[in-house]
C-alpha cells in the first residue's frame, strides 16, 4: 500500500523554486574544481603559439627547476592514448599543430600558482607552415559535405527554386554574415581526477553536460573498463553546448593523474576557452525569396557557407530552419564548408537555428518592405499546413497564435511606425522562432522509502536549467505525492544511464524515463499490502522502446519575438528598450524556471545582435577577443524591459508530460527582431552582425553600400 497520498493540485505546471537553490547561493553546491582530494596536484596547459606547423623541440628545464613542479608532459613523453572518434581529444600524441591554441604541453605542480609559473617557463620550438584561417563565400576549397550537424542532409531541393525565383513578381536577394561566437559559461571547463591507489578506481569530477559520455570516452582513451571509472557532474555552471562533449581539460587531468599517481585538478583559463572548447562557426548566408504581389511565397533559397577545422568536421546546420518555416513550393537549402586552420567549431545554444533564423527572418522582413506589407501578416500569410520539407503533419504548430498574441501584447500596430526623440530614432521589429523537438532514450529508477519519502535516480545533468526541480515535479505527479516528498539524485555515472543535456532534449528524455519508473512504482505500491520492507520498494524504466521510436510527425516548438530599439544618430549606439517573446513549446512544466530559460535565451540573442563577436586574426590565426573584457556579453543595463510569455499547447505526440524543449528557442529569432527594429528606426539595412556603433554610423552616413539597403 502507498505510504502517503496527495490529491491536491498537480506539481507539473505549477511554479516551483529550484530545489538546489539554497546550496548554490550558500556555496554548499560543489563544482568540479571545488573538489580537492588529499595530496592533490594542479595542472596548467601550454597552448601552441603558431597557426600551423609542428613542434620541433621542448625545453622544460627552467620549468622543472621551479619549486614544487612535478613534471611537464609533452608530445615526446606523454602517455599514449587509445582510439577515439573525436581527434580533438588525442592530446600530446604527436608534434603536429593544427591551429593556434592547440595544447602542446602540460605543466603539473603542487600548487596552482606553481603549475601556472611552470607552464610559462616551458619553451617550445616550432616549424611553422603556411596557414589559412579566412572564410569567404568564394573560397576555392569550399565543398558540400554529406551532412550538417544533427545528421541533416547538407543539401535539399524541392522543385526548381531558380526558375521560380526568376518568375516571381517580387524578389529579394540578400547576403548576411554572422561572426564566430563563443559560449563562455560562468564556470570555466574544469576537472578533478583521482585514482584510488588500492582499487585502481578512477573518479573524475567534470564540468560536463553528460557524465556518461565522458566516462565512455575516457574508458576508450585510457583503455580502462567503464566500470572502473566514475564521472560526477553534480553541479555545472552553464555550458550552452560547449560542455556537451568531453573537452581537452578532462583528458589532460586524467592523463596527469594516471601518469604521476596523484589527484590532479585542471581548470582552464577563460582566455583559452575560445580555441579549446568549441565555438559557433561564422556563417555567410545568401537568402533569396520570391513572392506574388499578395505576399504568397513562391520560391526560397538559403545557401550557407561556414568553416570547419582540419581536425574534425563540424558543419553548422544554418539552412535547416528554412525547410520547415514557411509554405513554399520551390526551395533550395544547402550548406558548404571550408576546412581551415582554425579550432574545431561545435555546439552553441541553438546551433543552426540561431544564425539561420537571423538570416531567414531578416530576409522575410526585407520581403515585407518590398511588398509594402506588415511583417506579421507576411508570416501569417505563408503558414504551412504540413512541414514543407517532408510533408509530414505537425504534431502541433501555433506560430500564428504566437505572432498574434505577441503583436497584441507588444502594441505592434502602434509601435511599428518609427519615430524620433531628438537625436534618437525609435523603431520596432518582429521575427519568428523555431526549434526541433529532440528526445533520446534514457533509464531511471524510483524508490519508495518506509518513511514515506521517495528517491528518484537518473544520470541527468543540471547545467543551470532547473532539471532537478522539474524532474521532481514529474515524479511527484506520477506518484501522486507532494513535491517535497521527492528527492532527485542526478549527475553521477553510478545512477541509471541517461542522455546528455543538449538540444533542449533533457526534460523530455529524462522526464519520460522518470515518469515511467514512477508509474511502475505506483503500480507496485498499489499491489503491495502491509508496511513497506526495510529496504523499501523500487521500480525501473528504460525508454529505448518508446522514446527511441521515430515519430511520423514534424515536432517543433515555435515562437515570436518583438523588439523596440533606440538608435543614437550621434554615437551610433543601439539600446534595446523592450523585448517580448511569446512561445508555443508544449506544456510548460514549471513557469518559474521556464521563464528564466526563455529570458536567458533572449538575452543571448540581444548579445548576438549588438555586442558579441570574435575576430579571427588572419596573420596570427587566433581569436582576438579571448576573454570577457573584449568579448562583450550583455549586462543588466543592456536589458531594461524583458517579457516572456507562452501559449500552453496540448500535444499528445510528444512524451507523457506533453513538453517540448525550451532551453534554446529563446535565442532563435531574437537577433533578427532587433536587427529588423534597427532597420525600422534608421531606414538602413545592416546585414552583418553585431550592430556595433561603428557599423551603425557607417550605415547612417551611407558609406557602405554592401551592408545597407
Amino acid at each position: 500500500m502507498r505510504p502517503t497520498t496527495a490529491l491536491g493540485s498537480p506539481a507539473l505546471g505549477s511554479p516551483a523554486h529550484r530545489s538546489e537553490g539554497r546550496e548554490k547561493v550558500t556555496g554548499a553546491a560543489r563544482y568540479a574544481a571545488e573538489h580537492t582530494p588529499h595530496a592533490g596536484a594542479y595542472a596548467w596547459p601550454v597552448p601552441a603559439t603558431v597557426a600551423r606547423g609542428r613542434v620541433t623541440a621542448v625545453d622544460d628545464a627552467a620549468a622543472l627547476a621551479l619549486p614544487g613542479v612535478i613534471g611537464v608532459l609533452t608530445p615526446f613523453n606523454a602517455p599514449r592514448l587509445g582510439s577515439s572518434d573525436d581527434p580533438t581529444l588525442r592530446l600530446l600524441q604527436d608534434v603536429h599543430v593544427p591551429h593556434r591554441g592547440w595544447y602542446v604541453a602540460l605543466a603539473v605542480a603542487d600548487t596552482l600558482e606553481g603549475a601556472r609559473a611552470a607552464a610559462a617557463e616551458v619553451r617550445i620550438d616550432y616549424e611553422s607552415e603556411p596557414h589559412d584561417v579566412t572564410l569567404r563565400a568564394d573560397h576555392p576549397d569550399a565543398y558540400t559535405p554529406e551532412e550538417a550537424n544533427g545528421g541533416y542532409p547538407a543539401r535539399r531541393e524541392r522543385g526548381d527554386a531558380d526558375a521560380a525565383l526568376a518568375a516571381a513578381a517580387v524578389r529579394v536577394d540578400c547576403a548576411y554574415s554572422v561572426p564566430p561566437l563563443h559560449n563562455h559559461p560562468m564556470e570555466p571547463h574544469a576537472a578533478t581526477a583521482d585514482r584510488d591507489a588500492r582499487s585502481g578506481h578512477l573518479t573524475v569530477h567534470d564540468s560536463s553536460q553528460g557524465s556518461g559520455t565522458v566516462r565512455t570516452e575516457l574508458a576508450a582513451l585510457f583503455e580502462l573498463p567503464e566500470e572502473d571509472i566514475t564521472v560526477v557532474s553534480e553541479h555545472v555552471g552553464g555550458g550552452f553546448g560547449s560542455k556537451g562533449t568531453p573537452r581537452a581539460h578532462v583528458v589532460l587531468a586524467v592523463m596527469a593523474a594516471l601518469h604521476y599517481g596523484r589527484p590532479v585538478k585542471l581548470s582552464l583559463p577563460r582566455a583559452q576557452l575560445p580555441s579549446t572548447v568549441g565555438h559557433r562557426a561564422p556563417t555567410l548566408h545568401r537568402v533569396r525569396l520570391g513572392a506574388r504581389d499578395d505576399g504568397t511565397l513562391t520560391a526560397l533559397a538559403h545557401e550557407v557557407t561556414t568553416h570547419t577545422s582540419r581536425v574534425r568536421e563540424f558543419v553548422e546546420q544554418a539552412a535547416v530552419p528554412a525547410r520547415i518555416m514557411y509554405a513554399v513550393p520551390d526551395s533550395l537549402t544547402t550548406h558548404r564548408a571550408v576546412a581551415l586552420d582554425v579550432p574545431t567549431p561545435s555546439w552553441m545554444r541553438a546551433p543552426g537555428e540561431a544564425p539561420g533564423m537571423y538570416a531567414l527572418e531578416s530576409a522575410m522582413d526585407e520581403l515585407a518592405d518590398a511588398l509594402g506589407m506588415d511583417p506579421v501578416e507576411l508570416r501569417v500569410r505563408n503558414e504551412p499546413a504540413t512541414e514543407p520539407d517532408s510533408d509530414r503533419p505537425f504534431s502541433s504548430r501555433h506560430l500564428v497564435e504566437c505572432l498574434r498574441e505577441g503583436a497584441e501584447r507588444f502594441g505592434w500596430s502602434e509601435r511599428r511606425t518609427p519615430r524620433r526623440e531628438g537625436p534618437l530614432r525609435i523603431g520596432s521589429g518582429v521575427a519568428a522562432a523555431t526549434y526541433p523537438v529532440l528526445v533520446a532514450p534514457s533509464t531511471a529508477r524510483a524508490h519508495a522509502r518506509p518513511d514515506g519519502g521517495y528517491l528518484v535516480e537518473v544520470n541527468a545533468t543540471d547545467i543551470g536549467t532547473g532539471a532537478r526541480t522539474v524532474l521532481a515535479q514529474v515524479a511527484a505527479d506520477a506518484l501522486r505525492v507532494p513535491l517535497d516528498a521527492v528527492t532527485v539524485a542526478i549527475g553521477h555515472t553510478g545512477l541509471p544511464a541517461a542522455a546528455l543535456a543538449g538540444g533542449s532534449s533533457g526534460t523530455a528524455s529524462w522526464g519520460w524515463a522518470v515518469h515511467d519508473a514512477c508509474a511502475a512504482l505506483t503500480d507496485r505500491l498499489e499491489r503491495h499490502h502491509g508496511p513497506l520492507p526495510d529496504g523499501g520498494l523500487s521500480a525501473s524504466a528504460d525508454t529505448a522502446g518508446s522514446a527511441g521510436q521515430k515519430s511520423p510527425y514534424s515536432r517543433h516548438a515555435f515562437g515570436a519575438h518583438f523588439a523596440e530599439v533606440a538608435v543614437d544618430t550621434v554615437t551610433g549606439e543601439v539600446r534595446v528598450r523592450r523585448m517580448l517573446g511569446v512561445f508555443a513549446a508544449g506544456h510548460i512544466l514549471n513557469p518559474t524556471t521556464a521563464r528564466s530559460q526563455f529570458k536567458g535565451g533572449m538575452v543571448m540573442g540581444l548579445g548576438m545582435a549588438l555586442t558579441e563577436h570574435s575576430t579571427m586574426d588572419p596573420a596570427f590565426g587566433d581569436f582576438v577577443e579571448s576573454d570577457l573584457g573584449a568579448y562583450h556579453v550583455p549586462a543588466h543595463a543592456d536589458v531594461p524591459d524583458l517579457e516572456a510569455h507562452w501559449i500552453d499547447e496540448h500535444d499528445k505526440h510528444l512524451n507523457p508530460m506533453g513538453s517540448k524543449g525550451i532551453g534554446e528557442i529563446g535565442i532563435v529569432g531574437a537577433a533578427a527582431a532587433i536587427g529588423n527594429a534597427v532597420t525600422r528606426a534608421t531606414g538602413r539595412r545592416m546585414r552583418e552582425l553585431p550592430l556595433t556603433p561603428d557599423r551603425v554610423l557607417t550605415a547612417l552616413e551611407g558609406r557602405d553600400s554592401a551592408s545597407t539597403a
